[in-house]
């Protein structure tokens, strides 16, 4: 049997994320054999830059895909936080396997500890509007690059924020300060959760990758990322916003329980002053449904009005 060979980033993020599809894969498929096939983004090269003057949401995994496409790998694996709304074309999301922590963290000091003026480092339009409506007496300050370069950027008496699955995955638990809730601030779309795709029409690959797919996951993402393309559709054409990438603040986090799945959904003016939060429960048998459920009461609420603003973060 051939290699399945798995493109990813060349991160140490990304790194880990494909050697554990990999490990996922060969505990399905005893005598398997899997490679990797790093790439260098453009969004990884350019760490200086913020996402949005890149193109927003995509940057990190267009040349992971191109690598699928022209058939110098089988499958590529993506933090499922980074795919666009709307499929890439001539390829199949295959495989979401069980989820990581969807939650953010803080490093520095937990939120209670942050006196008035202390500053917050990130990169995320989502992260800061919800802080700001939370903390308005907060400071704000950009911030990207890998997890070790965030990690030595910490703000003195301040913070930095970062994906709490990104802290475990690569051992660093210990550095957060706090876990915040979801109830303080909805994660991104798929936040915690890997992502497999192939070419469309390749039935060994979705055959071997099908094994690690996990429903629950599957459901929970399928309706996060179902409110996401309704809102982007929604805010097609506004004015300075691009609501299905990183330019918007939009967040959504789905959970499952009994055969029903809850979904929140979450828009907000980039300064945090307006923030519009719906949330709804429907089976989990559809979560293109809810997604789109969730969506429109967000939008009716007051979300239709900041898309048509379009703000720009």
């Amino acid at each position: 049997m051939a290699p399945l060979r798995l493109a990813t980033r060349q991160s140490p993020l990304a790194r880990w994320q494909a050697e554990h599809v990999a490990r996922l894969l060969r505990a399905a498929h005893p005598g398997l054999e899997v490679e990797l096939v790093p790439v260098a983004t453009t969004g990884d090269r350019l760490a200086h830059v913020p996402v949005g003057e890149m193109g927003g949401q995509g940057v990190f995994v267009r040349e992971v895909q191109a690598l699928v496409l022209a058939g110098q790998a089988d499958a590529a694996v993506h933090s499922a936080k980074d795919l666009p709304s709307l499929p890439a074309r001539g390829l199949r999301l295959v495989a979401v396997p069980p989820r990581g922590d969807p939650r953010d963290a803080l490093v520095g000091r937990p939120l209670s500890g942050l006196g008035p003026g202390s500053r917050v480092a990130t990169g995320s339009p989502r992260r800061q509007a919800q802080l700001a409506w939370l903390r308005p007496d907060l400071s704000f300050c950009t911030l990207r690059g890998n997890i070790a370069t965030r990690l030595a950027k910490v703000p003195e008496g301040g913070a930095i924020v970062v994906a709490r699955a990104a802290l475990d995955r690569l051992g660093l638990a210990h550095e957060q300060a706090e876990t915040l809730g979801t109830d303080l601030m909805l994660p991104q779309v798929a936040q915690g959760a890997l992502a497999v795709e192939c070419r469309e029409g390749d039935e060994a690959s979705m055959r071997a990758l099908s094994a690690i797919e996990d429903p629950v996951a599957r459901r929970e993402v399928d309706a996060e990322r179902s409110f996401l393309r309704w809102v982007s559709q929604a805010g097609a054409g506004a004015p300075g916003s691009e609501p299905g990438g990183c330019n918007l603040p939009v967040a959504a986090h789905a959970t499952s329980a009994g055969g029903q799945l809850f979904l929140e959904g979450l828009l907000a003016s980039p300064d945090g002053r307006t923030l519009v939060r719906q949330g709804a429960k429907g089976p989990a048998s559809d979560p293109d449904a809810l997604g789109r459920q969730v969506a429109e009461g967000v939008l009716a609420l007051g979300g239709q009005e900041l898309l048509v603003g379009g703000r720009p973060a």
